[in-house]
């Protein structure tokens, strides 16, 4: 468990933009202390002690704004960023390298029993406020976007957006860019550029005087555009 200790505050180094020293770490992340309540409570949910796990899950919860369920399974280099608003239940498994924002729910979906909390693969980035929802499995290296509802299985590499959430790319997982694409701004430019296609044909440009045309190196074009 020592050990555990010792990658939650290197994984919360590496990944915190703001590279925090090793006492901010210990003494001012509530994700990091989070996840060292949770194994804690873990310990004991795992030696049938669920009264005493349970009570030190509340109390975690209380100190961190993050609800850990004892009987979940985390794996090593977890972070928690931010941290507030996190909840995994009780047969979530989480694997290892993964980075989770705030907000985001690892869920069940109704009143089944037995495995009803989803699976989540190695490597994985959960955006804030996104919510997993059910015994589904995230494949390794796939990033959920901020706000996202995920209800079915996901394949390893998938970026993943949107209500109810879809897969919309593959990506070859390097952690490095955590840049999740701009759906409506792809779809807006896509109609755009068909519009623009199809005034071409229909030499609407030169009746109408008024074209707006699709984004040439981020700068659009068109007076219902112009400031």
């Amino acid at each position: 468990m020592l050990e555990a200790y010792r990658d939650d505050i290197r994984a919360a180094k590496e990944r915190d933009p703001a590279v925090p020293s090793t006492l901010q770490v210990v003494f001012a992340y509530p994700g990091v202390h989070a996840i060292w309540g949770h194994r804690a409570s873990r310990w004991l949910w795992k030696r049938g002690a669920k009264v005493a796990a349970r009570t030190l899950g509340e109390i975690t919860r209380i100190l961190t704004g993050v609800d850990i369920h004892p009987g979940a399974t985390l794996g090593r280099r977890l972070f928690i960023d931010h941290a507030t608003g996190v909840v995994i239940g009780e047969t979530a498994e989480v694997g290892d390298d993964v980075m989770i924002y705030h907000g985001v729910t690892l869920g069940g979906t109704g009143g089944d029993t037995g495995k009803r909390h989803p699976t989540i693969g190695d490597r994985v980035v959960i955006g804030a406020g996104a919510k997993v929802l059910g015994p589904i499995k995230v494949g390794d290296d796939s990033r959920i976007g901020a706000n996202a509802v995920v209800v079915k299985e996901v394949p390893s590499s998938a970026v993943v957006v949107g209500v109810p959430g879809q897969a919309i790319s593959r990506h070859g997982g390097d952690r490095g860019d955590a840049s999740l694409p701009d759906l409506v701004g792809i779809s807006l430019q896509s109609l755009l550029t068909r519009v623009a296609k199809l005034e071409g044909q229909t030499n609407g440009e030169s009746r109408s005087g008024r074209v707006i045309r699709p984004p040439e190196a981020g700068v659009w074009h068109g007076e219902d555009f112009s400031i």
